[in-house]
């Protein structure tokens, strides 16, 4: 740099700090966003977590103890949960008889499983299914107590059913 001064140059001599890195708060910025993106948006670009197995047992719990309700509140008729490898429906008859349900009044649309999610029995690992109850909300169809049921998914979860009708995540 060049100083004009009473007609003499005078050459001043200056340094300049080069920076060398990155500041404190450009480093905790970029570990914030990093963050960020690993809690809200990583989980979301995975195909199936462990989340679907959890909601999809939520889900039949709740559809079972739907049916299971229905079965005591209306003890002339008889409601049926029947599970496929790629669904279920529940239906919907005016009679019983003998631990049977006869004259279908109703069927309910399909309700289809994600992905490679499925419900199984626990005794045989059968894809293929029908769940009844009696006006006393036991289960009678299919015979078990305890652990009778899995909700596959990308991990396996258990649901229980008691002898006394208690249906609950095991």
């Amino acid at each position: 740099m060049f100083i004009k001064l009473n007609e003499d140059i005078i050459i001043v001599n200056r340094q300049h700090h080069i920076q060398a890195g990155f500041t404190l708060v450009e480093l905790v910025t970029t570990m914030i966003v990093i963050g960020i993106i690993a809690v809200a948006v990583l989980p979301r670009l995975m195909s199936d977590s462990s989340f679907s197995a959890y909601s999809l047992r939520s889900e039949f719990i709740s559809e079972l103890r739907q049916v299971q309700l229905k079965a005591i509140q209306n003890t002339d008729q008889c409601y049926q949960i029947d599970v496929t490898s790629s669904g279920y429906t529940l239906r919907h008859f005016s009679g019983r008889a003998a631990s049977v349900c006869t004259n279908q009044v109703r069927i309910e649309q399909q309700q289809i499983f994600s992905g490679k999610a499925h419900i199984a029995l626990a005794s045989n690992a059968s894809q293929v299914f029908s769940i009844t109850f009696d006006s006393l909300g036991r289960m009678l169809s299919p015979a078990c107590s305890g652990h009778c049921f899995n909700a596959v998914a990308d991990e396996t979860l258990a649901i229980a059913v008691e002898s006394e009708g208690y249906i609950y995540a095991q």
